[in-house]
Order: structure tokens, then sequence, then C-alpha cells
């Protein structure tokens, strides 16, 4: 969990000419308490960023996708599966296990993906980014579900 503070020395002065004309770069600084951010949130905000990105079949890696199933089936879908997150006072550290789909290029879907967090987590949470490492285990073949599907019919042969 991080914690952020602020002293008043990082509030500009209140009416003054200097503070009216100079833009207040830091939203929030207004030394009238702290805001808390549990490492949960940021890492949330990660997962769903990252869900969006065309070729992200799922994340986590084969023991989180195989409990994550159970837990759709019951209705609680995790979030934050496959992502795991280092927050600090001002800086965030992601990383990413996730599984793409057949054809995507898997560089540009890891691109992407690391592009999606940066920009959700810079903007929703206001912190630094400082990396998003993406680990790809796996990749899924569209004919894996049709493969599944095909198992619980008769089979043509006798």
């Amino acid at each position: 969990m991080t914690v952020q503070t602020h002293t008043p020395a990082d509030v500009p002065a209140k009416n003054t000419a200097a503070a009216t004309q100079a833009p207040v770069l830091d939203k929030g600084k207004d030394g009238r308490g702290a805001t808390t951010v549990a490492d949960g949130v940021v890492a949330k905000i990660a997962g769903i960023a990252i869900q969006e990105i065309p070729g992200v079949h799922a994340l986590g890696g084969g023991a989180a996708r195989a409990i994550g199933s159970l837990r759709e089936k019951v209705g609680q879908k995790d979030l934050t599966q496959g992502v795991s997150v280092e927050v600090g006072q001002t800086q965030v550290a992601v990383d990413v296990t996730l599984v793409v789909e057949y054809p995507h290029p898997l560089q540009e879907v890891a691109d992407n993906a690391r592009n999606a967090v940066y920009t959700a987590i810079e903007d929703l949470v206001g912190m630094e980014v400082t990396e998003v490492n993406i680990t790809i285990t796996d990749i899924h073949v569209p004919s894996e579900d049709a493969d599944a599907d095909d198992a619980g019919r008769e089979p043509r042969v006798a």
C-alpha cells in the first residue's frame, strides 16, 4: 500500500501574485491530508487495461487461469489475475503474465499491453510507472476450444 503525503512546503502559497499566475502542476497537493492507494487497486487498474488489448486471451499462468475459470463460474472474476505490482511513494513497477491469441504478433501485443498499463496507471492513479514487464506463457489456438466442444459429441465411427 502506498501513502502519498504532502508537506506545507509542497503547497503553493495562497493569495500571492506568483501563486495565482503559476499553474499548479500537482493536483491534490493542498496540504489538507494524504491519499492512500492500495496495491490491489493499482493491480486491478492494470488488469482492466490489459484485458481490452486485442490479442490478449487471458491473464496469468496455467494454475492461475484454472482457479480463475472456477471463480468465473461462481460469478467472481479476479481482475488482478496475472498482475503483480510493486508500489512505492510515487512510482509503480508492474509485472504481467498473459496468454496471447494465435496469430497475433507477440511483440505487438506485449507493446500494446505495456502502453495500456502505463497510460491507465499514470492517468487514473497519478503515479509514475517505472517499468512494465510482460511474460507471455502460452498461445491460445482457437481450435483448442473447438476440440473441447467435440468431446461431448457422439463418435462418428463405432
